[in-house]
């Protein structure tokens, strides 16, 4: 029975950005109950307060953190206060994440900043951030959160594919610049996923059935689908694993 505790997660810290609704939400609810304690960390406080009720009738500790992802004083404070109330930091789960579809002769400036910011250089800095903490631990484990826009072309996604695939190639420079230092990196890549980031797009013309057509199982993914991929990746049962893009697609990128 070496292997039954592979996937246990009992009382390890996981701090998740984005955590205040779509994937963050499932992920922090779904390892929660493997048994982890939960830092919520969200612009949207107000929107943690469902998620908070449901970890705590797990019986597992949880917090709520505001916190800028685009604001490296904001984050440092941010992780600082995480750290202090919990002990220490043994997974960073970096969901905050933003899209804006448009051709890309029409987006501004602005448009590109922003999404590149928050998706981008918001994981950099948490990276950094909460890295610190891990490398004085001498353990820790990263999940980044890219997309089968990553390495697709699909239009209308120039700023967010150009993001994103910074992000996939990010994780592997610091998967191997952490390797020996007991930290690994990994990041989940997945297609079109229902969340309120995409529910208005998906409810326009034949959007839904247009994308799922393109997707072997035949459906778009759901936010639980994340989860099993997530508990994975903190867990003991991927400890060999590092730089690796798990996409979690129906099939998407095999196709």
């Amino acid at each position: 029975m070496r292997y039954q505790n592979l996937f246990n997660l009992n009382d390890r810290v996981i701090l998740i950005t984005g955590a205040a609704g779509g994937l963050g939400q499932a992920m922090a609810v779904g390892l929660a109950e493997y048994g982890a304690q939960i830092a919520l960390a969200d612009l949207r406080l107000e929107n943690t307060n469902d998620i908070l009720a449901q970890i705590d009738n797990l019986g597992k500790k949880a917090a709520a953190y505001k916190v800028d992802i685009t604001d490296r004083n904001n984050i440092t404070e941010m992780v600082e206060k995480v750290h202090k109330d919990f002990g220490r930091i043994d997974v960073l789960i970096n969901s905050a994440g933003v899209n804006n579809r448009k051709r890309i002769e029409d987006y501004t400036e602005q448009e590109w900043d922003n999404i590149v910011d928050i998706n981008l250089k918001g994981t950099f800095l948490c990276c950094q951030a909460v890295g610190k903490i891990m490398l004085n631990q001498g353990k820790g484990k990263i999940i980044n959160m890219a997309s089968v826009s990553s390495t697709l072309g699909h239009p209308h996604h120039g700023p967010y594919a150009a993001s994103k695939g910074g992000v996939a190639l990010l994780t592997k420079v610091m998967a191997v610049e952490w390797a020996k230092r007991g930290i690994n990196v990994n990041a989940i890549a997945p297609a079109y996923v229902r969340t309120s980031l995409t529910a208005d797009y998906l409810s326009k013309g034949d959007n839904y059935k247009r994308i799922s057509d393109t997707i072997p199982m035949g459906r778009l993914g759901e936010p639980e689908d994340i989860v099993g991929a997530a508990v994975y990746l903190a867990s003991d049962a991927s400890n060999f694993v590092t730089g690796h893009l798990l996409t979690v697609d129906g099939g998407r990128c095999a196709d």
